[in-house]
């Protein structure tokens, strides 16, 4: 049995029909309605979302090697990039959730990858702090403090990007108390 058969069908089991990658594109071929395939490939993260357990974890570990990538970038592109990438994932998350007729499906996990881009901003590019701020992201986007649920009461795709955006300020936050600590002549982490 080919891998993909496999793949799909176990998806089908795990999560119901309707929400493989695979199937998706296929139905978006077949009638060319909703969401072009490549707006359903992003919006999941490149197929992240269709994770069976815990899909915005899935799309932040996506947004791991693409943050690193990005932050060898010089100032102030990096930060023009973010700001791009904040209207072209609400964007794209507004039409994911035309096509699959759910606010804020799970599948769509864009929205953790801009929180996670923002997490990471004008943080020292360390193991450490990838980690920590994958940490700390998932967090505050899992217990949502204030006022980050009231910002999924926006609009279209910006409900769906905002309160990921709050939890990467506040995840930034305190990654640059720690930094400054930890970086600092007094910190642990200085010389």
């Amino acid at each position: 049995m080919e891998l993909r058969k496999v793949v799909e069908s176990l998806s089908h089991w795990v999560i119901g029909s309707r929400t493989s990658l695979a199937h998706d594109a296929k139905t978006l071929r077949r009638n060319d309605s909703g969401a072009p395939w490549v707006v359903l490939v992003l919006a999941s993260g490149f197929g992240a979302g269709y994770a069976p357990i815990a899909p915005g974890t899935a799309g932040t570990l996506v947004a791991i090697p693409i943050y690193y990538f990005l932050s060898f970038i010089p100032f102030p592109l990096y930060e023009l990039t973010i700001l791009s990438f904040f209207f072209f994932s609400s964007w794209i998350a507004e039409r994911a959730q035309g096509y699959w007729q759910k606010r804020d499906d799970r599948r769509i996990v864009i929205d953790e990858m801009m929180g996670y881009f923002l997490t990471m901003l004008w943080v020292p590019r360390t193991v450490l702090f990838i980690v920590l701020g994958f940490l700390l992201f998932r967090l505050f986007d899992v217990v949502k403090p204030p006022p980050i649920r009231l910002l999924e009461k926006a609009r279209g795709g910006y409900g769906v990007v905002l309160d990921d955006v709050l939890a990467g300020v506040y995840s930034n936050i305190v990654l640059q108390i720690i930094s400054c600590f930890a970086l600092s002549p007094g910190g642990r982490g200085g010389g």
